[in-house]
């Protein structure tokens, strides 16, 4: 009898201490989500805006000290891009509805860097501007994405598309299906853009290889191939740049 009733007491006092340490219970203005509505969100930290992504906590934690504990494992708003399963299921309290709405988070402001620096620059003016645009979705990728970027006889952007998925070390475009699209895109020229997984943009003899046959089948189209430009880890190779898209034209 005593020992159900100090287990009852104990109960008791785990849940007192666990309600008392929820976010519901702070001061209003420690609150995240109040903080950011009377704020801003560039008011609050890293692990405040995460935490509001979690909404709540699990077996006495807050989504504040979970939020922190996610931050602790990956440092980094971007090292959590990209990532799968198995790299979250060491953080207890994280369940499938969580970690998709952390996900998405990081897709929209992905999405949202991205079509803003497009907006801002239609016009291409220099490798940078293409570099910009697409380095902030690209480098970190685990798998090699070809795109093919489509200008009108004024370098502005007509349209951004992929051409092909591949694997951790290749991609495998098809000159014949990119020329084709472009052309249906009634482009004047175009740059290709692809990924290196590794973070290395140092080009491989097949990116040498494709880049030479491109640009023989943009000169019988009369279709500009302006770069070909490989991301790696916030740097890049440029074909243009380097001198080597002169010897293939």
């Amino acid at each position: 009898m005593l020992l159900h009733a100090s287990v009852m007491l104990g109960g008791r006092m785990e849940k007192m201490f666990s309600e008392t340490k929820g976010i519901k219970n702070w001061p209003e203005d420690d609150r995240p989500r109040e903080k950011l509505l009377k704020k801003g969100a560039g008011a609050l930290s890293n692990s405040e805006l995460l935490a509001i992504l979690l909404r709540t906590g699990t077996n006495g934690i807050s989504a504040i000290d979970l939020a922190r504990k996610v931050l602790k494992k990956f440092g980094t708003f971007r090292n959590m891009a990209h990532t799968d399963s198995r790299d979250w299921k060491d953080l207890k309290g994280l369940g499938s509805a969580k970690i998709a709405h952390i996900q998405a988070a990081l897709e929209i402001g992905r999405r949202y860097r991205q079509d803003d620096v497009s907006i801002a620059k239609q016009k291409i003016t220099s490798v940078k501007d293409v570099v910009d645009m697409v380095m902030p979705q690209m480098r970190d990728l685990k798998t090699e994405l070809f795109k093919v970027v489509c200008l009108d006889s004024n370098n502005r952007i007509i349209d951004i598309s992929d051409a092909a998925y591949g694997t951790v070390n290749r991609a495998m475009p098809i000159v014949r299906e990119i020329i084709h699209s472009v052309l249906q895109k009634f482009a004047v020229s175009m740059i290709c853009v692809h990924n290196h997984p590794s973070g290395d943009p140092k080009p491989s003899a097949e990116d040498r290889d494709f880049t030479r046959e491109l640009c023989q089948a943009g000169n019988v189209i009369q279709v500009k191939i302006l770069d070909h430009l490989i991301i790696g880890d916030n740097q890049y190779h440029s074909f243009a740049d380097s001198g080597e898209l002169v010897t293939y034209k």
